[in-house]
């Protein structure tokens, strides 16, 4: 019988020491997890709340451009799981495709306004979407509208692929990783082709959206409406 329970007793013990060492092994993976550096693209996205991204089915917003008196806008609806678009500029023009390797002829000019809209609303996670880029270290500078220092990243196209290769982005975001400003250069040229500001952020099941961008001058105003993200 004493031996009987000696047996058990270290069956026990034994059966506890492996639990205890698994335990110890997640709390170890969970604590590496938790220590792993983000990169500043990353850290940007997610101050945007790129960790929702993945419950998003479908978003849908209106671009507009005020510019002096005239007016331009489109409308768009876009399952992202489904990379399915449904565009429409004016309510006699509706095109529905999906976005694949190889886009339709007939759908490309839409395609180029909806990847050029869809960067206006989410370029904080076009930011690590995005492949063949080069994202240069932070740096503190003046931004080129409010004139305050902010944190600095440039964000560079390779010369290959998409629409418009070769561009740069330099991107001025606060302490808290909120993109307030940018400037766009094309083709990377050393001048701006144009500045604007990140302004009205707003929340949307949990992403962040600056719903105004606007040129120093008064004269341009990017703006969206009806955003509606699910």
């Amino acid at each position: 019988m004493t031996r009987l329970l000696t047996i058990f007793c270290l069956f026990i013990l034994l059966a506890s020491c492996k639990t205890d060492t698994k335990n110890q092994q997640i709390i170890s993976e969970t604590i590496s997890e938790e220590k792993k550096e983000l990169t500043t693209a990353e850290n940007i996205a997610h101050a945007h709340g790129f960790e929702n991204w993945k419950n998003i089915n479908e978003i849908k917003f209106t671009f507009n451009v005020d510019r002096g008196d005239n007016h331009f806008e489109r409308t768009w609806s876009w399952q992202p799981k489904e990379d399915y678009v449904v565009s429409s500029i004016n309510k006699d023009s509706i095109s529905m495709y999906t976005r694949t390797t190889t886009i339709d002829a007939k759908f490309v000019n839409i395609d180029k306004s909806f990847i050029n809209d869809k960067y206006w609303l989410l370029v904080p996670f076009q930011l690590i979407w995005d492949e063949g880029t080069i994202i240069s270290e932070p740096v503190k500078e003046l931004a080129p509208i409010s004139k305050t220092e902010l944190n600095k990243i440039t964000l560079i196209y390779g010369n290959e692929g998409g629409y418009t290769p070769g561009d740069a982005y330099d991107i001025f975001y606060s302490d808290d990783f909120l993109i307030k400003e940018w400037v766009y250069r094309k083709g990377n040229s050393e001048e701006q082709t144009m500045a604007t500001t990140f302004e009205n952020y707003e929340d949307f099941n949990g992403i962040k959206i600056a719903t105004e961008h606007k040129m120093a001058d008064g004269n341009f105003n990017l703006y969206f409406t009806n955003i509606k993200i699910n």
